[in-house]
């Protein structure tokens, strides 16, 4: 039907009006979405021909808003993987790779003069560079950064029920759940889950309670990998079934709404612990980790997927209102994203209280080192945890069109066709959540997967190949192209041997 519209539309003159698709044939605004894949999906305001009316602050909070998601919750363990400074210049030159990259693709659609291109997306644009294969590989790609963030997102959920749950046992009994953790003992208290079990998350309640049933009960039918993520299906899988996920697409301000949350919440720990740093170079010490580590490129897995908005960048500039202003707005987003990364990142790290506990005790989740019993730190669970149910729907919709849309021609064939898919979806998350609960080893091998496509080859390849035909191929150029494509290919290689 897109290809149907784009072609009757050049049957004519573009000021001749009379093959322009009417209203009743373009696909309805709740039909159309644009997302990042640890960001956010909502429905698209307008389907109208030409540019849209946004000024460029709008513009620029919509990127931002988009691109900031759940991965905020690991940049402070990458940063200790990376070491402090590492982890702060790695987070600042990622940031200028893939803006370049994300240039290079607001920029793909100009490359072909002499066609029109200004109702094309990007995968239109891989089309036409490289045929089926483009085609087909940008799906398999878009598909892997869709399931990876639905598979964090349902780690994430049962994390967040999980300590939603525990908060308020803990609270009605009067359970103090710090006593049997290694954690401070002071009015804001930090605990190390990972502590004596090998570095890795505890995935049990963590607390022994002694001659009380009840507690024992709760603790056995309420544990974040036994049994929580099995109460998750009953919830989220009629959900996926919908026709239409419109419903959840009006709770997208509950995204921004939580990020800012947890800037208040890393800002207020921040005040109350004060900063804890020492700089050693090269050699840990016992509440220290060193400046350089040579575990940066987990950092760069994570970061591929943290500022991953390549997918849909056309979409959300072709809204501009001053199409001039694309580049200028796409930079000011990144300094932003960028900014928040550093200051998300940098707060935790740094006010992480050692002594008495070590450096590398900061989780893969950083809400995972205040105690359940912590409000602020449920407030923000609790947040999260009904965006996450109300975006984790839009995602599943969206497999959904990529996948049976290309397959069968219709995104609803049947109940059952959708079933299958849900449950192999929902399947998955499933046991990531009960074998492999680490939502950072999650997102490092699923940006690096779909970066590879989106971030590094694709339009690095595309800027080369359109050079080339116009004759206009240098070899600096290609080198430097070239050596952004090594990049994204050892980006994911490293992330199988870290």
């Amino acid at each position: 039907m897109n290809k149907r519209i784009h072609y009757y539309s050049r049957l004519t003159t573009p000021a001749d009006k009379a093959l322009i698709a009417p209203d009743h044939v373009v696909p309805a605004p709740e039909e159309c979405y644009v997302y990042s894949p640890l960001g956010s999906a909502y429905k698209l305001q307008s389907y109208t021909e030409g540019y849209g009316k946004n000024t460029s602050l709008v513009t620029i909070f919509m990127i931002w808003n988009t691109m900031m998601g759940t991965s905020i919750l690991s940049i402070p363990w990458g940063i200790k993987q990376a070491g402090f400074t590492t982890g702060m210049c790695v987070i600042i030159l990622m940031g200028l790779l893939t803006l370049y990259c994300c240039y290079r693709v607001v920029k793909s659609r100009t490359m072909m003069s002499s066609l029109d291109t200004t109702t094309w997306e990007y995968p239109d644009v891989c089309r036409h560079y490289f045929g089926s294969f483009g085609q087909w590989s940008s799906l398999l790609f878009s598909l892997v950064s869709l399931i990876g963030a639905m598979i964090v997102y349902w780690v994430l959920m049962s994390n967040f029920l999980f300590n939603t749950g525990k908060f308020i046992f803990n609270f009605i009994h009067h359970i103090n759940d710090t006593d049997t953790i290694l954690s401070t003992n002071n009015s804001n208290p930090v605990i190390c889950p990972s502590a004596g079990s090998g570095g890795h998350p505890d995935n049990s309640s963590m607390t022994f309670y002694a001659n009380d049933t009840g507690a024992q009960q709760f603790e056995k039918w309420w544990d974040k990998s036994r049994t929580v993520p099995f109460y998750l299906v009953g919830l989220l899988l009629p959900l996926l079934n919908f026709k239409s996920p419109s419903f959840f697409s009006k709770f997208n301000i509950l995204g921004t709404v939580s990020v800012l949350y947890l800037i208040f919440l890393v800002t207020f720990k921040a005040v109350r612990l004060g900063f804890h740093l020492e700089f050693h170079w090269f050699i840990p010490t016992e509440f220290f980790v060193p400046e350089i580590r040579f575990q940066f490129p987990q950092l760069t897995g994570v970061l591929t997927l943290a500022f991953f908005i390549h997918n849909c960048i056309i979409t959300l500039l072709k809204n501009n209102q001053k199409q001039e202003n694309n580049v200028r707005d796409l930079c000011i987003a990144y300094m932003l994203v960028t900014l928040t990364y550093l200051y998300i990142g940098v707060l935790v790290f740094a006010s992480f209280p050692s002594p008495p506990l070590s450096k590398d005790c900061i989780e893969q989740n950083f809400l995972d080192n205040f105690p359940s019993s912590d409000t602020l730190s449920f407030i923000a669970r609790i947040f999260l945890l009904f965006q996450m149910m109300t975006v984790y729907p839009l995602l599943g919709y969206l497999a959904r069109v990529q996948l049976l849309g290309h397959i069968f021609g219709d995104i609803y064939p049947s109940i059952f066709h959708v079933l299958i898919l849900n449950l192999i979806i929902v399947g998955a998350g499933v046991i990531m959540a009960c074998f492999y609960p680490n939502i950072g080893g999650i997102i490092r091998y699923s940006g690096a997967a779909c970066g590879l496509a989106f971030v590094f080859i694709y339009p690095s390849l595309i800027y080369i190949i359109s050079l080339h035909q116009e004759e206009r191929l240098t070899w600096p150029k290609l080198i430097f192209h070239v050596f952004i494509i090594i990049l994204g290919v050892a980006n994911l290689i490293v992330q199988f041997f870290m």
